[in-house]
Parts: C-alpha cells; structure tokens; sequence
C-alpha cells in the first residue's frame, strides 16, 4: 500500500505560524500534528517561510528525535524497555506486540494501522511491564492483556 497523499492545502495556515527561524521547531511541530509526520514536500515551502534553507529545515527534523520523516500508523503502539519493565517481563511484552502486529521495532504497517516503537523509559514503572497505545498507558501487561488491548484497536480500524 502506498503512503497516504498529502494534503498541501492544509499548509498555508501552519505556515502563518511562522515568522523567523526561531518559530521553527513550533512550526514543525504543528506541521507533524496535521499531517503525523513531516512530509518532504514541505520542507521547501517551511524554508520560504522562515527565510532559511530547506537543507536548514532538514537538519532540524534530523537532530530531534521528536520528528518523523515517515508516515505512521493511525495508532501508535510504544513498548517500555525501561529497567523497571525488563525485570518484570518487558522482553515479552515486546515479543507478544511484535507477533500479534507483525511488526518490529520502527516499522509501520502497510496499511498505515500501527507503528511500533520502544523507548527506554515511559516513567510509568510502577505499572511495569508498561506498553502505551496513542497516548494511553496500559500497565502490568501479559499476554492476554496485550491483545485485548490490541484487538480493541484493531476493530476501531475495521469501521
């Protein structure tokens, strides 16, 4: 499956955001909000924007992890791999969401439905083993846990 098409009609209000390079990272930021990644085909427009190069813009989104360059998933799954979540089973969890979506670590479905992703702490350890889905933390995960969580997401992409 292809990417989705980008929109570029929605780009000129997020660019009136932007008056110099210091607006930069907030305009990324609200560039990535519509679109769920920043696009190539704005980076020209971005540079024209601000007054700077798009190699300038580039190199931005390359320094901050926080930016993406590719699109993603409608739903975002995030596995803790944190040393709290490693003690009580965090590895598991990891196997479990990567067999049940297919996926592993930094890859997104071709039908754009899920990203995967691990980062090193969610801050939740309490609740280890942890796994986030669009913002919403899900804590002392098991494998049936896992994928009631998952099945749930999955029916909400069936509509």
């Amino acid at each position: 499956m292809r990417a989705p098409e980008i929109d570029l009609s929605k780009l000129p209000p997020i660019l009136a955001y932007g008056r110099t390079e210091s607006d930069l990272i907030p305009l990324l930021q609200k560039v990535q909000e519509e679109y769920g990644y920043v696009p190539p085909e704005t980076l020209t427009p971005i540079g024209d924007q601000l007054k700077i190069p798009p190699s300038r813009v580039q190199g931005v989104i390359n320094f901050y992890a926080m930016f993406y360059t590719e699109p993603r998933g409608r739903n975002v799954v995030t596995v803790c791999r944190g040393t709290a979540c490693h003690v009580r089973g965090g590895k598991g969890v990891l196997r479990v969401v990567q067999k049940i979506l297919g996926l592993k670590d930094g890859e997104t479905s071709e039908d754009y439905q899920f990203t995967l992703e691990t980062v090193a702490c969610l801050g939740a350890c309490a609740l280890s083993p942890v796994m986030v889905v669009n913002g919403q933390v899900y804590g002392r995960m098991n494998p049936k846990r896992i994928e009631t969580v998952l099945v749930r997401y999955m029916k909400e992409g069936d509509d």
